[in-house]
C-alpha cells in the first residue's frame, strides 16, 4: 500500500476492508521493500506492527503473515497471533532460519537480487528462471535442513525485486515450472513498474489495476497457491 496506512486506525479499517472484500490473508509489513527504500530500525519496525496484528487476532481475523526480513520482528509478529513469516530475504539473516524453525509458523522464501535499495539499479541473470529456481530450491533445503517442515515452505520468485520487464515475464511464463516442484507458490504481481514498462499510459500504481489482475488471472492459472494483492475485491472478483 505503499504507506498509506501507516496510521493504526487507517490500517485496522483497511484490515477489515479487505476481510470484507474476500482475503483470506492479511500481509502486514512495517517496513518498505520498494526499489530504493531505506531501511527501518527494529524497534521502530515492531512498533509499526504489533498494534494491529493484536487488534486484528483479538477481533478473530483469519490468517495474518508478518512481511519482514528481521528474525525479532518475526518473533514479536507470530507471538502476537501471526501464523507466516513472509521474508524476501528468503531467511539469510543472522540467525533467520534458527528463528523460522522454533516458531514452526509457515515460511514464505523470496529470491530478491541485492537488496531493496540497490535491487533495480541493474539486475543482470544468464538464464533468470534457472538461477531463481536454484536460489529458491537451496533456500527450501535449507530451511527444511534447519528444522522447517516441508509442508510449511512456500515460494516466491520475487517479481520486481531485481528484475527488469524480460525477467518479470520470463518468470511468469515459468510459474508452471516453480509449481512442478512440489512447494506452494505465492507471488505479487499486483501495481508494480513492469505494468507501466508494458503500457507506458499506466504511470503510477493506482493506474495498474488491469495490468495487476491480468497477473492475477495469469498467476492462478499456472496453479500459484496464492497472489498477494491491494486490490482485493475486483482479484476476488476476476
Amino acid at each position: 500500500d505503499g504507506g498509506r496506512f501507516l496510521d493504526f486506525e487507517a490500517a485496522l479499517r483497511h484490515a477489515r476492508r479487505l476481510l470484507a472484500e474476500g482475503a483470506d490473508i492479511l500481509d502486514i509489513g512495517g517496513e518498505s521493500t520498494r526499489p530504493g527504500a531505506e531501511p527501518v530500525g527494529e524497534d521502530a519496525e515492531i512498533a509499526r506492527v504489533l498494534p494491529l496484528i493484536q487488534a486484528l487476532k483479538a477481533s478473530g481475523a483469519g490468517a495474518i503473515s508478518i512481511d519482514t526480513m528481521k528474525p525479532a520482528v518475526a518473533r514479536a509478529a507470530v507471538s502476537a497471533g501471526a501464523s507466516i513469516w513472509n521474508d524476501v530475504a528468503a531467511l539469510r539473516a543472522p540467525g533467520a532460519l534458527e528463528t523460522a524453525a522454533d516458531l514452526a509458523c509457515d515460511i514464505v522464501l523470496m529470491h530478491m537480487l541485492g537488496e531493496p535499495r540497490t535491487m533495480q539499479e541493474d539486475p543482470r541473470y544468464a538464464d533468470v528462471v534457472a538461477e531463481v529456481e536454484a536460489f529458491l530450491l537451496e533456500r527450501a533445503q535449507a530451511a527444511e535442513a534447519a528444522g522447517i517442515a516441508r509442508s510449511r515452505i512456500q515460494l516466491d520468485p520475487g517479481l520486481g525485486f531485481g528484475k527488469t520487464l524480460t525477467h518479470n515475464l520470463a518468470l511468469l511464463a515459468a510459474l508452471p515450472r516453480l509449481v512442478a516442484h512440489g512447494y506452494p507458490v505465492v507471488l505479487g504481481a499486483s501495481r508494480k513498474r513492469f505494468i507501466a514498462a508494458i503500457d507506458p499510459s499506466a504511470k503510477n500504481a493506482e493506474s495498474r489495476l488491469g495490468g495487476s489482475v491480468a497477473a492475477a488471472l495469469c498467476s492462478a492459472a499456472a496453479g500459484v497457491a496464492a497472489v498477494r494483492v491491494p486490490d482485493v475485491e475486483e482479484s476476488v472478483q476476476a
